[in-house]
């Protein structure tokens, strides 16, 4: 898919800024952040905005020309929706201007044993985003998982046609960790991407991430980590 990345070198601003998903999720967020959010997204050419779906179309419009990508979540941040809740989210999203999803995974599903249902609620996902040539990145929520289940988590998500495992959603009792990303870096092949979340807010832990193997940053601190590289 044409959106994924190689592993990460980087070394200037440039290089950084395109493992940036520059991202504001919170509920208050207004029109005006979100315009900021994505002007700033211009200026410094983040991969792209990560926002909420009621966020989507505006982004689009705004992005509409550029580089940036507009990335909505889905079922956030709890992953707990129906799937079909998910599907019918997903495809608003896209029709409004979403390249790419965040969706997160029902983790209670697999901390149930149910692991099932966990790889049909992602590969249902990955199918409708596999036909619309839509990047799906699937939120693990490494916080509650034990070892065993993020490597059990990563696979399946893979298996189930996932084009990333993401750490975090920032919203849980934890945000991603360099041990965590090494873990799933190694729990699935090259084919799969890593992303790192929650809690990146300085260009030495987003630099942390990237050498433990995390191809994309997702962190509302993009402007900050970019402008502590040098030039």
């Amino acid at each position: 898919m044409g959106g994924l990345l190689p592993p990460a070198h980087v070394n200037t601003r440039s290089e950084l800024a395109r493992i940036i998903d520059h991202t504001l999720l919170k509920p208050m967020s207004t029109t005006l952040d979100i315009d900021r959010l994505c002007d700033e997204a211009l200026k410094y050419n983040f991969w792209s905005v990560c926002v909420t779906p009621d966020h989507v179309k505006q982004c689009a419009r705004r992005l509409e020309g550029s580089e940036t990508k507009v990335c909505s979540v889905i079922s956030f941040p709890f992953g707990s929706s129906l799937t079909e809740v998910k599907l019918m989210e997903a495809r608003a999203a896209i029709l409004d201007g979403a390249g790419e999803l965040d969706m997160v995974s029902n983790f209670g599903a697999l901390k149930s044993g149910d692991t099932g249902a966990y790889f049909s609620d992602i590969n249902q996902l990955a199918a409708y985003c596999g036909r619309s040539g839509t990047l799906l990145k699937v939120i693990l929520e490494c916080c509650y998982l034990t070892d065993a289940e993020k490597v059990q988590a990563a696979r399946i998500a893979e298996q189930a046609g996932a084009n990333f495992v993401k750490t975090s959603t920032g919203y849980g009792t934890g945000g991603a960790t360099v041990a965590d990303v090494a873990l799933l870096r190694k729990s699935v092949s090259p084919r799969t991407k890593v992303k790192a979340a929650g809690g990146i807010g300085t260009l030495a832990a987003a630099l942390e991430m990237v050498r433990a193997g995390a191809d994309r940053i997702g962190t509302s601190s993009g402007t900050r980590i970019i402008e502590e590289l040098p030039r």
